[in-house]
């Protein structure tokens, strides 16, 4: 049996959403993570993923399944019992979450002073179409959906 999992293992106030790499949806990446030692169960999955509803988690675990990521396997036990386990294919995964990692670490302090700094920076508005710029002349139509 693996080791059980680190309830601390992600960082509540990791940056993870604003990443520009996304493997699957929101959760997928930090599954794997937790299926790389081993098998799991459901509840143990749900310990370092504090912040994921039962109903994502299933939606993921069904997802990476449907994409050969994973296996499901139920055991005929009273009471019953489900492990979810990586492919060889869900596996490779493992090098890409690897290498984002290791990007985040180099370059997200970047990244996030490049948005701040956009985010902060006042816009020209659009006009709208038939509107007089401050110039005088009517906007282009172009420019406006």
């Amino acid at each position: 049996m693996a080791e059980p999992l680190d309830p601390e293992m992600f960082d509540p106030v990791c940056p993870s959403s604003v990443m520009p790499i996304q493997i699957g949806d929101k959760w997928t990446a930090m599954v794997v993570i937790c299926l790389e030692g081993g098998p799991r169960r459901f509840t143990e999955l749900r310990v370092p993923l504090r912040g994921i509803t039962p109903k994502v988690l299933t939606q993921t675990l069904r997802a990476m399944e449907r994409d050969g990521l994973a296996t499901r396997t139920a055991y005929d036990e009273n009471p019953p019992r489900v492990e979810y386990e990586l492919t060889d294919l869900g596996r490779t995964l493992l090098t890409l979450i690897d290498a984002a990692r290791a990007w985040s670490r180099d370059h997200l302090p970047a990244l996030l002073e490049a948005r701040e700094r956009h985010e902060t920076t006042p816009r020209p508005a659009l006009l709208r179409a038939g509107e007089p710029s401050r110039s005088g002349t009517a906007a282009s139509t172009h420019l406006h959906r």
